[in-house]
């Protein structure tokens, strides 16, 4: 009996036991109302995030300031967040109608209201993962306020360093610097956030906007301005969830009024009845595999495919888009802006209206002319929203007191991922979803498979993937663990398993569609989290990614056709 082991706690088992209360604090929070991320009820939250130090948060424990976590998360909260005190999440509750200006972060698309000077609202309509990431993202934003407040109060009475009082005067006089100017209030900076001049300088451009060129010089004062007041006048900032988003968390509302557009326009155009094959995917991709090649003949004739791919992805050839999207609409494509609130965009292609002759894909015409089938792109959702929006799109449409099913004959998942073996712009495919923090698997026949995208320059890695419930909680401890154990895991993403749970109980459990339905995930590498250098806070893809994406697209175009 006295060969008992004594087990240690690994530094994956105490980051996931962090993840898994972060989540349950979180749950309880927004039940509870409003929370003072800076105060008692926020501690948890604090902890655990410090606990874990995930890979977009970097030096987030250290004393120094995180400068690309800070622009990652910037990136995806609006504009002047920092300068408020009460954070307030609604739900859709009218202020479209209103005078309020909606500010629309670059790198998420969600509504966002500045109330007054104190208070922003944000707008959530795309579930529980949305609130995750927004929580996630301003704890985060306020453990770095702290940070600057330590660093330049000198005594209890509010009395703060040179640097301190020379950055407020730059600040509150709100100009545009001269270069020397700018190099000045910059030294003032590094020193408040224990950076060096040259890691600010290189930097400073990518936190600013047209409008507003020094806005790290604004962001860094009001982070640490709010934080003074939070330590010398007990002055805490607020977040409060509305009662309306409490009340109507998930109930499925904008994803059953965004299905019920989607039926509807196909019932108008007599498509309900037809063989359907929906993509979940990005705006391009489909439409310029489909139509490139005619709208843009000279170009094609001159450069490879993929060449032409990468030409029309280029910010600035908007006139390239406009072709293809022009051709796309007279040739069958329907196109439906979201008006649910659930931020996804839709396209139907008609495939009887589309002259194969003119597209560059293997494709079985008889079959295409007897079928008919109808294409259903639909834009990524994000995270849980995939499980609401799957759920009620495959859901029977009611006309005139009667039931039509959808006849869905495949559904197409494609996106970015974090990958664990190789690096950005491989290919991941999946043959089985794992669900993190429990050990709800979700295995599946994959229409897709490595042989199909080998051979193409661009390494494939075939196995398990994990679906995370949010990318900015991720450590390498826990990716370490999921990719050296049996779970056999070689990438994370955030919305397989809800996907796959979705389709799963309409083929198999509710009989909304067919058992036999087919389906096809693939993902490209957007990070690498085990890399230094390579997670999602070091930067975008670029046209690294043009390639995956457009493999992938026409490897699913090629299986349907056929």
């Amino acid at each position: 009996m006295g060969n008992k082991k004594h087990h240690e706690r690994t530094r994956a088992q105490e980051s996931s036991g962090a993840i898994e209360r972060m989540y349950i604090t979180m749950r309880h929070l927004f039940n509870r109302g409003f929370y003072k991320p800076m105060g008692i009820s926020g501690e948890t939250l604090r902890e655990a995030l410090l606990l874990l130090r995930p890979e977009i948060y970097g030096s987030v424990g250290d004393e120094k300031a995180e400068l690309e976590g800070l622009l990652y998360i910037i990136d995806r909260l609006p504009i002047g967040i920092e300068e408020c005190r009460y954070i307030n999440l609604t739900s859709d509750e009218g202020y479209a109608e209103s005078h309020f200006k909606p500010i629309i972060p670059p790198k998420r698309r969600r509504n966002c209201y500045r109330i007054d000077d104190d208070q922003m609202n944000i707008e959530i309509t795309r579930g529980r993962s949305e609130i995750y990431d927004i929580l996630t993202h301003l704890t985060f934003l306020f453990i770095e306020s702290h940070k600057i407040s330590k660093r330049v109060l000198i005594d209890d009475e509010g009395k703060t360093t040179r640097d301190w009082i020379k950055l407020e005067r730059v600040v509150l006089e709100n100009e545009e610097l001269s270069q020397p100017d700018r190099e000045t209030a910059i030294t003032y900076t590094a020193n408040i956030l224990g950076r060096t001049f040259n890691e600010i300088t290189e930097i400073y451009d990518q936190f600013s906007t047209p409008s507003r060129p020094e806005r790290l010089l604004h962001i860094v004062y009001w982070l640490g301005k709010l934080a003074i007041e939070e330590v010398i006048n007990n002055d805490k900032r607020t977040v409060t969830f509305s009662p309306m988003l409490r009340e109507r968390l998930g109930h499925h509302i904008h994803g059953e009024v965004w299905a019920n557009n989607i039926k509807h326009t196909l019932y108008k155009h007599n498509l309900l009845k037809r063989p359907i094959h929906v993509i979940s995917a990005n705006m391009h991709s489909v439409m310029n595999t489909l139509f490139a090649p005619n709208a843009l003949k000279a170009l094609v004739s001159k450069k490879d495919i993929f060449e032409v791919y990468e030409a029309i992805s280029h910010k600035d050839n908007g006139s390239l888009r406009n072709k293809v999207k022009k051709e796309a609409l007279q040739n069958g494509m329907i196109f439906i802006e979201d008006s649910s609130g659930t931020n996804i965009d839709v396209q139907i292609f008609d495939t009887a209206k589309i002259d194969f002759s003119k597209i560059d894909i293997d494709s079985n015409e008889t079959l295409l002319k007897e079928e008919k089938p109808v294409i259903l792109v639909m834009d990524y959702a994000f995270g849980e929203q995939a499980y609401e929006t799957i759920d009620e799109l495959l859901k029977p449409y009611k006309i005139e007191g009667k039931k039509v099913h959808l006849d869905v004959e495949s559904l197409s998942i494609m996106g970015k991922a974090g990958i664990l073996e190789g690096g950005k712009g491989d290919i991941m495919i999946p043959s089985a979803h794992i669900f993190e923090g429990t050990a709800d698997n979700y295995p599946f026949k994959n229409e897709l498979n490595k042989e199909d995208l080998e051979g193409q320059g661009i390494d494939v890695f075939e196995g398990t993937m994990i679906t995370v419930l949010g990318t900015s909680l991720q450590n390498k401890d826990i990716l370490k663990f999921f990719y050296n154990s049996s779970w056999n895991v070689i990438g994370l993403e955030m919305e397989g398993a809800h996907y796959q749970k979705a389709i799963q109980s309409a083929s198999k459990v509710r009989g909304n569609i067919g058992t036999d339905v087919k389906v096809r995930y693939a993902y490209y590498a957007s990070d690498n989290p085990l890399e230094t250098g390579s997670t999602l806070a070091s930067g975008g893809l670029g046209t690294t990614g043009v390639k995956p994406t457009y493999l992938i697209t026409r490897t699913i175009l090629q299986q349907i056709f056929n």
